[in-house]
């Protein structure tokens, strides 16, 4: 049976998430191209309205392939084609007001949604399809057919924007990279990042602590992520936590939880531990008991003492695991850029084939990373489309 000509198009989205909708978005107003476009949800950017508390981490005040796990070469030529400041140029011309936080982070002033409805705006030209679950992908003679659970679509050019498998109550799943490899990419199995750590039982004494923070700097291998840990139910979470989740797989993390401060500068006191260094009281003595020494005045600390109290500045201990993909921001791993175009997102191997953000192994740390990742690639992708058309 044919498929009516309102399902043949010239370019097919796979997803209407942050890049599946600025790809959209950008093709719709650069080019007269039938777009359309796939989401399984009943509604478009659904994580993206949600994001932030409702107002979306937009970009980051240092954006750089610095803070991306993923090809270093390969993020960094795609974010200079399509920069924070171009993002943000963007969406000042577009009336979407930002707020500056802590000196670093961009959010929407009013609501995440702002954005979504100015790129459904956009994208007023193409074709959305809500509700229509994705089961398979294969390339012919003329482009690509896509067989759905509301029947099969057509298109010259098949863009994938299903993004990764965290926050399965939104539909969420691996179908991206299914898809990927019955077109013979390779990928990298979806695993959850940004994301909180479990703990040994050596470790439960931070349970206790359950509901409150402290600024800290996390190493995991070579990097180094200074912000607030939270103590938590099942382990430790807060941001410091989940840029570093980011980075680990197994091993130790090491904790300073006075960074940039010199231990020995409060040795020489006469209070107690406990209310002489600059930690909450419940941490101090949680912490103390925890390394068995007794809360007593700094300046009476025997060398062997002040050794365990150290460990303040220097806490190794290998995490348990993480708290699994009900509570990731975001997935590691996807398709290898290795099989993509930087100056496209197209497949080395296959023609009019994109791949565009989550779904592919780029993943950054927390911050807005992950969003200036998903706006870039689809620019880029969409922008060579255009071009090529």
């Amino acid at each position: 049976m044919l498929v009516p000509m309102k399902q043949r198009f010239d370019v097919l989205i796979l997803g209407a998430g942050a890049s599946g909708l600025m790809c959209a978005a950008e093709l719709c107003c650069n080019s007269r191209l039938r777009i359309g476009v796939v989401e399984g949800n009943a509604t478009a950017g659904r994580k993206l309205n949600i994001s932030g508390g409702g107002k979306c981490n937009i970009t980051n005040v240092a954006v750089s392939q610095e803070h991306f796990l993923g090809e270093c070469s390969f993020v960094r030529r795609v974010l200079e084609q399509f920069t924070k400041e171009d993002l943000l140029c963007f969406l000042h011309d577009h009336a979407i007001a930002l707020e500056l936080r802590k000196s670093r982070y961009y959010f929407c002033k009013r609501a995440a949604s702002d954005v979504s409805n100015l790129l459904l705006k956009r994208a007023r030209g193409a074709r959305f399809f809500y509700s229509c679950n994705i089961v398979s992908a294969v390339h012919e003679s003329e482009g690509y057919r896509v067989h759905t659970d509301q029947g099969d679509f057509y298109a010259r050019r098949l863009v994938i924007a299903t993004g990764g498998e965290s926050f399965k109550h939104l539909g969420a799943s691996r179908i991206g990279l299914e898809l990927a490899e019955g077109f013979g990419l390779q990928s990298r199995p979806f695993s959850p990042a940004l994301v909180g750590l479990t703990l040994q039982k050596e470790q439960f004494w931070m349970k206790e602590l359950s509901g409150t923070s402290c600024r800290v700097c996390i190493k995991v291998g070579a990097r180094s992520m200074e912000e607030e840990l939270l103590f938590a139910h099942k382990g430790i979470s807060g941001p410091a936590v989940l840029s570093a989740s980011l980075y680990w797989n197994k091993g130790d993390i090491c904790i300073d939880f006075l960074p940039h401060k010199n231990l020995h500068v409060f040795l020489h006191s006469k209070k107690l531990l406990s209310t002489a260094l600059p930690l909450s009281k419940r941490f101090m003595k949680t912490f103390l008991e925890h390394i068995g020494l007794q809360d007593k005045p700094c300046h009476r600390l025997h060398a062997a003492e002040i050794e365990r109290l150290s460990q303040l500045k220097s806490y190794c201990f290998a995490p348990a695991g993480n708290f699994g993909f009900s509570k990731a921001e975001v997935s590691r791993g996807g398709i290898d850029t290795a099989q993509l175009h930087a100056n496209s997102l197209m497949s080395t191997q296959h023609k009019n084939l994109y791949c565009i953000g989550e779904v592919v192994d780029v993943t950054g740390e927390l911050g807005g990373y992950n969003l200036q990742w998903a706006w870039s690639s689809a620019v880029v992708c969409a922008r060579q489309i255009c071009q090529s058309s």
